[in-house]
């Protein structure tokens, strides 16, 4: 099947197609090798694993610089002068008791070679014994550590990891040569050779790595997949579009830990030790708990976030990993239109692909639920969404399935809009071809149900109509047909890596906008849960899902994680969302983000979501001692340029208190401009504390 749904009589291995070179891919050749060989240690859920250098969980109590220096100099300085004090003699000769009483007298005399050797030897011995004592005296380790080689080696980028045996390294894919069979290891040694020819990106080492998963669970033979690696090589087993790569790429990427990084932790008090500095990225396993950003315009959600996690998902899907679904506006920066495999530009008469109003389904009854949350979906009670969303799926549900009896389809804009509005001529011609044939019996009870509710107070199809109307409009005259005559993308072909782009219309259009993403969302949910194939990541990205916030919607939320799916969600204001929805919204992700400039009500929503944790805190109470006599100041004088600070007698009270992890106040002005506070949670339960993020780094 394409990913139309249709019959897909393309051979399996289609000519390679010409594509621009990718910017920020993996490079060819050695350094493909290089990256493919970069350690990534296990760390903590959020942490950019790709030459990730772990540190400890608490962080060790540093000595200030000045300090540690002038202890340094001041211990070499004691040191100094009690080796002259010994020199000398000035501390007389006991010192050299030992060397007389262990030194043959034969040894004594003059120029000889003996004694000059165990003289020095004895000197030195002392000397060393000086010189370890001060040094631990003046923690001259510590001072190496932190302004030595070591810490200029600290500083460098991480180099490339050895050489490894050809059991263990990546670019000979020992998982393949471990199947034992003759064709897996030809197929290796064929891969392995294209790797070193720079003939392999990181797409095609992770297309072929999801390839060989599929053959161990028993979805391609190992023969098969054997013959397309030593027909076509790196270009075996491609995606249905035939692409390798993206066109251009603007974040970093890993497809070898499946991570896009979009950002640093940054160095702060607030963040845990072992995340400061420390690469954020995100991943699958992430955004199958959902993400709500939240920020201004301006804040960077779409730059970003938005825009680094759509590149990613694209490059899952070309990988066979995923399949996404891009919804914004034209021009918002979301990539571009060769990027994805189908671009849906609704209000755009040049569009190459409509939109299926119904998803692709075939039940009236799902049709009405899905085509109800978008035309009514916000404004059922929150309290009670149950009753609030069922009377308007009942009404469609009275019209639809008649319609499809008679018809063997749904029916368009105009034609549903018509049926709301209680159009006797079209109800009458659709009752008259239901009356014809028995086995429509049923339907007929529930054409003149609908009729006969029609017009009574609470009857919630004046309100579809009104809604519906807003689609029945001139700019979208050659969209959401049903006849057949242009091409509708269904989202029940998320079974496959697809890659989809929804720009809904702007100008003009903006109720319109929110309704079809009401209903992109409905549609979503609906096909994800009925998937074959729940190996496939899905991911719908809704930029700006101002108004798309629904009862419904929170509970399909809770819902995706189980099919390992999820949504991007990104807001202006939590204010877009109905009061009562905020809690249930944040408490439904897994993945929360708030960026800079966040107001302070918004931030308190976040503040209660993130919780409290218990601290210690530290009363300090400092006391400047006074010296009297001469003596006792040049001694306070002394610490003072030792320590830079005045003498004094501090007391310290430590306690156990609850805080709140972000306040509401440090959320609205505590988060510097490019940054953001953002939480995280895998779909097995890790999580990460909400973390300062410098996007920009």
């Amino acid at each position: 099947m394409d990913i139309d749904g249709k019959p897909d009589n393309r051979p399996v291995h289609p000519p390679r197609p010409r594509h621009a070179p990718a910017v920020e891919a993996a490079p060819p050749g050695a350094a493909f090798l290089s990256w493919l060989r970069t350690p990534r240690p296990e760390a903590a859920p959020g942490i950019w694993r790709f030459g990730h250098r772990p540190r400890p969980d608490e962080e060790p109590e540093v000595t200030p610089a000045r300090q540690l220096v002038t202890g340094a100099v001041i211990s070499f300085l004691v040191g100094w002068l009690v080796w002259s004090l010994l020199w000398n003699g000035y501390l007389g000769g006991w010192w050299l008791l030992p060397l007389w009483a262990m030194v043959p007298d034969s040894w004594a005399e003059p120029h000889s070679v003996g004694a000059v050797v165990a003289v020095y030897a004895y000197y030195a011995l002392v000397g060393g014994i000086i010189l370890l004592a001060v040094a631990r005296l003046g923690r001259w380790a510590e001072l190496w550590r932190r302004f030595g080689p070591p810490a200029w080696a600290a500083r460098r980028p991480a180099e490339a990891a050895a050489p490894r045996p050809a059991g263990e390294d990546p670019a000979h894919w020992p998982e393949l040569r471990a199947s034992g069979s003759v064709e897996a290891v030809a197929a290796a040694d064929r891969l392995a050779a294209d790797a070193r020819a720079g003939l392999m990106r990181d797409v095609d080492h992770a297309r072929l790595t999801r390839a060989w998963q599929g053959v161990r669970a028993g979805l391609l033979s190992p023969g098969a997949f054997a013959e397309a690696v030593l027909r076509d090589g790196a270009a075996a087993c491609p995606h249905p579009s035939g692409t390798r790569d993206l066109p251009v790429r603007t974040a970093r990427h890993d497809l070898l830990t499946g991570q896009v990084r979009v950002g640093t932790a940054a160095d702060d008090p607030r963040n845990p030790y072992a995340y400061r500095d420390a690469g954020v990225a995100l991943a699958p396993d992430l955004l199958a708990t959902s993400l709500v950003a939240v920020g201004p315009a301006g804040s960077g959600k779409t730059s970003a976030l938005v825009r680094p996690l759509a590149e990613s998902l694209t490059l899952h899907a070309l990988a066979g990993r995923a399949a996404v679904v891009v919804v914004g506006t034209d021009g918002a920066g979301l990539g571009p239109a060769d990027a994805y495999d189908v671009v849906i530009r609704v209000g755009d008469p040049d569009s190459p692909h409509d939109l299926d109003l119904y998803g692709g389904t075939t039940d009236p009854d799902e049709a009405a639920a899905m085509l109800a949350e978008a035309l009514a979906g916000d404004v059922a009670d929150p309290q009670a969404p149950a009753e609030g969303g069922r009377r308007p799926a009942t009404v469609l549900a009275q019209l639809l399935g008649p319609f499809r009896a008679v018809h063997d389809r749904f029916p368009s804009v105009p034609e549903l809009r018509a049926l709301l509005d209680g159009d006797p001529e079209p109800l009458a011609a659709l009752r008259e071809a239901l009356v014809r044939d028995p086995a429509h019996a049923s339907l007929v009870r529930e054409l003149d149900a609908r009729q006969r509710q029609s017009g009574r107070h609470g009857d919630a199809a004046p309100l579809l109509a009104d809604r519906i109307a807003l689609l029945d409009r001139p700019a979208f005259s050659t969209f959401f047909d049903t006849t057949g005559r242009t091409r509708p993308f269904p989202l029940r072909a998320l079974d496959h890596p697809v890659r989809v782009r929804l720009d809904l219309p702007r100008h003009g259009h903006s109720e319109a906008a929110r309704i079809l993403a009401r209903l992109v969302l409905a549609q979503f949910s609906a096909s994800v849960a009925v998937r074959q194939d729940r190996s496939l990541f899905a991911c719908l990205v809704l930029d700006e899902a101002a108004g798309v916030v629904t009862p419904e919607a929170v509970r399909a939320v809770q819902r995706l994680r189980s099919v390992n799916a999820g949504v991007v969600l990104t807001l202006r204001t939590l204010d877009d969302v109905p009061r009562a929805l905020r809690g249930p919204l944040l408490g439904s992700v897994g993945c929360r983000v708030a960026l800079a400039g966040l107001t302070p009500w918004d931030g308190q929503d976040f503040a209660e979501v993130w919780g409290k944790e218990w601290t210690e805190a530290r009363d300090v109470t400092d006391r400047q001692i006074v010296a009297e006599t001469p003596a006792g100041k040049a001694l306070h004088a002394l610490r003072r340029v030792i320590t830079g600070h005045a003498p004094t007698a501090r007391a310290v009270t430590v306690r156990q208190v609850e805080r709140e992890r972000w306040s509401a106040s440090d959320l609205a002005h505590g988060v510097p401009p490019g940054h953001a506070v953002l939480s995280l949670t895998t779909a097995a339960g890790e999580h990460a504390p909400p973390l300062l993020t410098d996007l920009r780094a």
